[in-house]
């Protein structure tokens, strides 16, 4: 039913998000039924052992997370004193 909302706007782009293949086949059926130029982009679960099944879906997309959110991170931090330089 978001799709559904989403598709009775003037959109370019929709986000399937957290969608099984199943689901994604399905949202792209209607997507592709109601504008056939919209953009289609999945996310959500993307691994790679996931990857392949969400491409043959037909989204025109899919973003990864865990590309970032996964990553190890450097703890940097600046110290400033307030100084008159003339």
């Amino acid at each position: 039913e978001q799709l559904d909302e989403a598709l009775r706007h003037p959109v370019d782009a929709i986000m399937l998000d957290n969608m099984t293949p199943t689901q994604l086949r399905k949202a792209v059926a209607i997507a592709r039924a109601a504008n056939p130029r919209i953009i289609l982009e999945a996310s959500g679960g993307v691994t790679l052992e996931t990857v392949r099944g969400m491409a043959e879906t037909g989204v025109d997309l899919i973003s990864s997370g865990a590309l970032t959110h996964s990553a190890k991170t450097l703890d940097v931090g600046f110290d400033f004193q307030n100084e008159t330089l003339f």
